[in-house]
């Protein structure tokens, strides 16, 4: 029975302060602990997790109280006679009725005016010193077993057989009497001082178990603050690189930031120059105009006809040239193009922050040179970005590269020494449309997925490039640009003009989509689902079947066979069109739509076994 009982103590023990529960609660993961001890624990975090198994909520989980381990609780502390924990409002009644025996006075059974001074179990009666003496004096009572005055004589008896209580049944834990001691003869019985004995050396051991888990509770909470001091120490030392990098980012910015303003000051202390000399010549033109009026003044005033003639011969009355003013502007190739370089560098760093999942973790090239970098993993691509200024560098490099157009590949555009393009208004008629691959890769564009639109079924990798989707929900922070409702992604590139391509494999999965969207697509609810809306274009795999979408109305089409697919966006021209890239290269469809905001390649993922990749293009 005592080691049933030990079992039982181990199992209604909490894992964190490593006593009894007190208000037992579960968590999802169906582990227990103490109310107060996970109420700490949450405290002063967003990532709930639980202390036992590190299993992670995306919420804070609401903690309900376990009744069934309560009662056990309770149980267990009544049989082995404890006294309840979870409030002095249990202990002081027993304290009060402990002071009350220590000053409860017993009298005589016989004569009830004097104080007993010894109590016979025999004859359960208290008897003073005088009708005691009987007992001592008569042979007959020789037997009779005598103690120290007892108040409690009716809590001795037997409640069932009215006898005294002296024996203890070990196999029900409960104290019999004579007569009950028929009862349980199958029972192994011992007298009440046996048991007691017994009793003791279990609490002995018990005590020796509790001293022994102390030590073990007071080293293990050293060891904790040994552990949280080295993490208070690390996370310091993380502060300090992490303000290292942003300082040296800022002062890049910075460096940028000015090399800017100085172009553009003396930009400006040019045209200043050109102005303050334009105005000097013009005031002199002032000058000599007014010295000329008063000449003229003086001369209209002479009365006599000699003296009028006279001076008359002597005033030039020939004007120079009219007032000029030169034309004086700003270089404007200049100014567009420090705009556009600050543009560049501010798209790089929104670039460069936004692929930057929570979770990601990167080798610094400059404190790490020559190490390994980070290994992929389903739940996130963990790379090592550019340095900011070869980001942006490349960006520009990419920005002013001139694209290369073939004559069929583009009838808008225009071979050497032919006839300039034609103008949007004419493509807006006559839309591009290749009639084979190569001439689609004239308009190549690299893509990467947006990880902050990506529902949390879809797992990204491969640089941003490759999706599928998860039996679980991925812990990503929230966003507002996160779809909720439909698997589905956006990619980061947005595109306001221009004729773009992409390729995009599909593998397994018979419900699946691709397509285009407005950045403004709900996020949640039926109308979030591509091609169900006025602001998303699409096809659709469902169930084998292929159909085009837009503004939920289907047309059905004849699905290829190949798992590749490209899909060509003439922004311009107001079209785009879904091409089958494998051995037979043809057109499936093609949407036609005067586009009024940037257009994002969108994806659809349903089925677990689903797969798609943004295919490398040269």
């Amino acid at each position: 029975m005592a080691q049933s009982l030990e079992d039982m103590a181990e199992e209604l023990t909490c894992s964190i302060c490593l006593g009894l529960f007190t208000t037992p609660v579960t968590i999802p993961c169906g582990h227990n602990f103490c109310y107060s001890c996970m109420d700490l624990t949450w405290e002063n975090t967003t990532a709930y997790s639980c202390p036992q198994c590190r299993c992670g909520f995306l919420e804070k989980p609401e903690l309900r109280k376990n009744t069934l381990l309560s009662n056990l609780v309770s149980q267990l502390v009544k049989a082995k006679g404890e006294a309840p924990t979870e409030g002095k409002e249990e202990e002081e009644p027993e304290l009060e009725v402990r002071e009350k025996q220590k000053i409860e006075v017993v009298m005589c059974d016989s004569c009830r005016k004097t104080e007993a001074s010894k109590t016979c179990l025999t004859c359960m009666a208290s008897f003073c010193q005088e009708h005691l003496q009987p007992h001592i004096d008569s042979p007959a009572f020789l037997d009779h077993q005598l103690s120290q005055p007892l108040g409690d004589l009716k809590e001795r008896k037997c409640a069932e057989h009215n006898k005294l209580i002296d024996h203890y049944c070990q196999n029900h834990s409960t104290c019999i009497c004579c007569y009950c001691a028929l009862a349980h003869k199958q029972c192994q019985t011992f007298s009440l001082q046996e048991g007691k004995r017994q009793k003791e050396m279990h609490y002995i051991d018990l005590l020796r178990s509790l001293n022994q888990k102390l030590e073990k509770v007071t080293s293990t909470m050293e060891e904790v603050q040994c552990e949280q001091t080295k993490m208070l120490d690390i996370t310091k030392k993380k502060k300090d690189l992490v303000e290292e990098e942003f300082q040296e980012i800022k002062a890049l910015i910075d460096e940028e930031r000015n090399k800017a303003m100085e172009k553009v000051q003396e930009e400006e202390k040019k045209m200043s120059q050109k102005f303050s000399h334009t105005q000097s010549v013009l005031k002199k033109k002032k000058k000599e105009y007014q010295q000329l009026k008063r000449k003229v003044q003086n001369l209209l005033e002479e009365q006599d006809d000699l003296q009028f003639l006279k001076q008359a011969t002597k005033v030039n009355d020939t004007l120079s040239k009219d007032p000029f003013k030169p034309k004086t502007e700003f270089d404007d190739k200049l100014m567009q193009n420090i705009y556009k370089k600050a543009v560049c560098l501010k798209d790089a760093i929104k670039s460069n922050i936004g692929q930057l999942d929570e979770t990601s973790e990167w080798k610094s090239p400059k404190k790490m040179a020559g190490a390994e970098s980070v290994a992929e993993t389903e739940e996130s691509c963990k790379f090592k970005p550019p340095p900011l200024m070869k980001f942006h560098e490349e960006k520009q490099r990419k920005a002013h590269k001139p694209k290369v157009h073939s004559p069929a590949a583009d009838p808008g555009g225009a071979p050497p020494h032919a006839k300039p393009r034609k103008p949007p208004q004419a493509l807006q008629t006559a839309p591009i449309v290749p009639d084979n691959r190569d001439q689609l890769l004239t308009y190549a564009t690299k893509l990467t997925v947006n990880h902050n639109s990506v529902h949390r079924k879809v797992v990204v990798s491969d640089g941003f490039t490759k999706l599928h989707v998860s039996e679980s929900f991925q812990n990503y922070h929230d966003h507002p640009q996160r779809f909720v409702s439909c698997s589905q992604a956006l990619c980061y590139q947005g595109f306001k003009g221009g004729t773009h391509y992409w390729e995009v494999s599909k593998d397994g999965g018979n419900f699946s989509g691709i397509g285009i969207a407005y950045q403004s697509i709900a996020r949640s609810g039926v109308e979030s689902r591509l091609g169900r809306n006025k602001v998303s274009w699409c096809i659709e795999w469902c169930n084998g079947k292929l159909q085009a979408w837009h503004n939920d109305k289907e047309t059905d089409l004849t699905s290829p066979n190949t798992n590749k697919f490209g899909v060509l966006l003439n922004y311009d021209g107001g079209m785009v069109s879904f091409f089958c890239i494998g051995k037979k290269f043809s057109k499936i469809y093609s949407f036609r739509a005067q586009f009024t905001e940037p257009v994002y390649a969108a994806f659809w993922l349903f089925s677990s076994p689903t797969t798609m990749t943004l295919s490398p293009l040269s």
